[in-house]
């Protein structure tokens, strides 16, 4: 597999996009670091050649901050883990924006009310940030609990989506 990487000026800061041959996000954050983006993927799963390059991610980046939130909906993802990861993932999609949820609400969404540990691993294990918004789930006293870029950028997003 061969992929592109680009990097985008958001308000949060860069915002790296890497994305398979067939435009497919595999991974993205904000950073300007290829490594620490490419590190998101297990090694099995890292592209075998990256190039820079244009991505059709990067218009829905530059859209959802424009205030266009439903622009990061429809950008195919591309995601190795389990079949109950991949149900998460999908299941993070579908939280609306200015709606987050706790980790045990996730939980309940995924149909186990007694695992937030492992909605919280569901989070944790998501390589397409913002894409795959795992950035709307937060702890049960509605406190930003972690983020894999940051609190500062998590409370941003938030921000941005609770204010549209």
């Amino acid at each position: 597999m061969n992929a592109i990487i680009q990097t985008v000026q958001t308000p949060d800061g860069p915002f790296t996009i890497l994305a398979d041959d067939e435009q497919r996000v595999l991974a993205s954050g904000w950073t300007d670091s290829r490594d620490e983006i490419v590190a998101r993927l297990a090694p099995a799963h890292r592209p075998a050649a990256i190039a820079e390059g244009e991505t059709d991610a990067a218009s829905a980046v530059r859209a959802y901050y424009a205030g266009d939130l439903a622009a990061i909906d429809s950008v195919p993802v591309r995601q190795f883990g389990t079949d109950r990861q991949r149900s998460g993932w999908d299941a993070l999609r579908r939280i609306a924006p200015g709606e987050p949820l706790t980790y045990t609400e996730f939980a309940i969404e995924l149909g186990n009310p007694q695992a937030a540990r492992a909605a919280a691993s569901v989070c944790a294990r998501n390589a397409p940030a913002l894409f795959v918004p795992c950035h709307r789930v937060l702890r049960g006293d509605g406190s930003m609990g972690g983020f894999a870029w940051g609190v500062d950028v998590k409370r941003s997003l938030l921000a941005r989506e609770a204010a549209v």
